[in-house]
């Protein structure tokens, strides 16, 4: 009953925010805002403790593929029970883990190779679905997806991904290169990384993340009359990419290809937005059957 009124209502309540507000400001309006959980706060710059993140690696290893189109996908369909039990153990493991006393670039490593596990697991236990967001389980009369629901439970504390995104690395490390290594399960999102991030290497593995992800349409498409539309994302985090046009397309020259960045150089403002919901996962192809 209450996901019947959350979609009779939900086309009110945006009628009414475009009146207000217009389409790309309300949107970001939608989208969670950046809230420090104080809990999390905490770490030692001494500790020398590394997370051990083999488990995830050989899952990324199986199931993620590279497609033509530029998009990593995950083969969900041929995920075997053997590794979906080895998923669950890693996502298991973490939550042991004391995160508070770990160093700053570890617990980086570790919020992210937690979400981005997490979000796998959560779609394997949904499938069959056509987008993340179909998956209702959130609590509220009009939250969609999985992200609002307390699923995990760290040092004690229950957490959702909306947590580990929006109220401990969004604000906790203030870097908007994260967004281009959190994988939301969608073909609109940054690809979901190769392996696992890794205290080491994760100035890399950031940089790497946000060229792949600004040199694809998928950031931003620039016509002939330059008119650029950019990814969503840059729309309901703005604040986290400078906060405007200006700042946005700044950002993504520092990252972007030398052609790319000639391209950007020409445009001003930013038109419109798209992004696409639909499941990163690899189709499924038909066999035809053989008669006997």
């Amino acid at each position: 009953m209450a996901r019947k009124l959350r979609i009779l209502l939900l086309p009110c309540v945006m009628a009414v925010g475009l009146l207000v507000s217009g389409f790309a400001p309300f949107e970001a309006l939608l989208a969670p805002k950046a809230e420090s959980i104080p809990r999390w706060a905490n770490f030692d710059p001494a500790n020398t403790q590394t997370i051990q993140n083999k488990n995830w690696n050989l899952f990324l290893n199986n199931y993620r593929e590279d497609n033509y189109d530029g998009i990593a996908r995950i083969a969900y369909h041929r995920v075997s029970l053997n590794d979906r039990l080895a998923l669950g153990e890693f996502i298991q493991q973490l939550q042991t883990v004391p995160v508070s006393s770990l160093n700053r670039k570890e617990q980086l490593a570790y919020w992210v190779n937690l979400y981005n596990a997490t979000t796998v697991q959560v779609v394997l236990e949904h499938m069959p679905v056509e987008s993340i967001r179909d998956i209702n389980i959130s609590p509220g009369l009009f939250a969609s997806g999985p992200w609002g629901k307390k699923i995990l439970r760290v040092e004690g504390e229950k957490l959702s991904l909306n947590d580990i995104e929006h109220g401990i690395l969004r604000p906790g490390w203030n870097d908007p290169r994260i967004h281009y290594v959190l994988n939301c399960a969608s073909l609109g999102c940054p690809d979901i990384p190769k392996q696992a991030i890794t205290a080491k290497d994760s100035e890399n593995q950031l940089n790497q993340a946000a060229k792949t992800f600004i040199n694809h349409p998928r950031a931003i498409t620039i016509p002939e009359n330059n008119e650029a539309v950019v990814s969503s994302i840059y729309v309901w985090f703005k604040e986290d990419f400078g906060g405007s046009d200006a700042a946005i397309l700044d950002h993504m020259r520092t990252y972007a290809s030398t052609e790319k960045k000639k391209k950007l150089m020409k445009v001003r403002s930013l038109e419109s937005h798209h992004y696409d919901w639909n499941l990163n996962a690899v189709p499924v192809v038909a066999t035809a059957s053989t008669g006997s």
